[in-house]
């Protein structure tokens, strides 16, 4: 718990960091292009559900997991704090390009055996990074498409915090994007094919799916969970389907648009061995103009 409580103090600050940091990066951007005051809080917050959106955004986001199942007693606590610029680039007419690379900061609990007595203790660093990229239409409402490819790198500081996979495979969506609601599905897959010989082989699915109402003010409620599916465990341990509920909020902040969320999620299918039960997200992502 020691360690863990570290951790946490530890992600406050590097959020105000980054909050600071976001504040005097993007106001520099603002000052040099378009002036996000010409945009509508409301518009900036329904461009933001999009997953082929013009606007550049760097969000983090951290994941709070409670885990359970017979492999433990009682349950576990994790962790995983993602960086994620967002960076779209039009191509040709009337087309848009992705790329959204994923870095995380992981805290996993481990069994370290002292004197022959079993401690439960945390350890943090840095986990497998991610990159998404996707290719579709550039358009602000109705149907939405997007099809790429997704990928997972073997970068986890301590074996604990990764897969030790190379992994890659297909990613796409449909978002539709109506008024008041935003309905989507965002899918990838990956499959390792190379790594650690002696790391498990790696098979996963991974579904996201998005319900969220905008509401007056810049204010929207809804969900948006990842289903997972990992097809080399066990019957009984291959699903995690979570529910959520949450708030989100669009706001200026010395100019710069931030979108705020918070949103508690509880796994109706989890693993029976061991998986997460509860997730807490909290996102924290100010809007940037392209730097280039």
């Amino acid at each position: 718990m020691k360690a863990f409580l570290t951790y946490f103090f530890k992600l406050q600050a590097l959020i105000l960091v980054f909050v600071v940091s976001s504040l005097t990066f993007t106001s520099s951007l603002i000052a040099q292009q378009e002036d996000f005051s010409k945009m509508s809080l409301e518009e900036i917050s329904r461009q933001m559900e999009n997953p082929l959106s013009r606007l550049w955004s760097l969000t983090l986001q951290e994941n709070l997991y409670v885990k359970t199942g017979s492999q433990v007693d009682g349950s576990d606590i994790s962790s995983v704090l993602f960086f994620q610029p967002f960076m779209p680039f039009p191509v040709g007419v009337g087309k848009m390009l992705i790329i959204r690379p994923v870095f995380p900061l992981v805290t996993n609990p481990f069994t370290n055996y002292e004197n022959g007595i079993a401690k439960q203790e945390h350890k943090t660093g840095f986990g497998d990074m991610q990159l998404i990229t996707a290719f579709g239409p550039d358009q602000k409402t109705g149907s939405i498409w997007g099809i790429g490819a997704t990928f997972v790198f073997p970068t986890a500081s301590e074996d604990i915090l990764g897969q030790g996979k190379w992994q890659a495979g297909p990613t796409g969506m449909f978002v539709y994007m109506g008024k008041p609601w935003t309905l989507g599905i965002v899918l990838q897959h990956w499959t390792s094919f190379a790594g650690d010989e002696t790391r498990p082989d790696v098979n996963k699915t991974d579904i996201q799916y998005i319900a969220r109402m905008s509401l007056p003010g810049a204010w929207s409620i809804g969900m948006g969970p990842n289903i997972s599916i990992n097809w080399e465990a066990s019957e009984g341990n291959k699903l995690t389907f979570p529910i959520g509920l949450g708030i989100t909020k669009t706001l200026r902040w010395g100019g710069v648009p931030f979108k705020l969320r918070i949103e508690p999620q509880y796994s109706v299918i989890k693993p029976n061995n061991y998986g997460t039960e509860w997730n807490v997200r909290i996102q924290i992502s100010p809007v940037i103009n392209r730097p280039f």
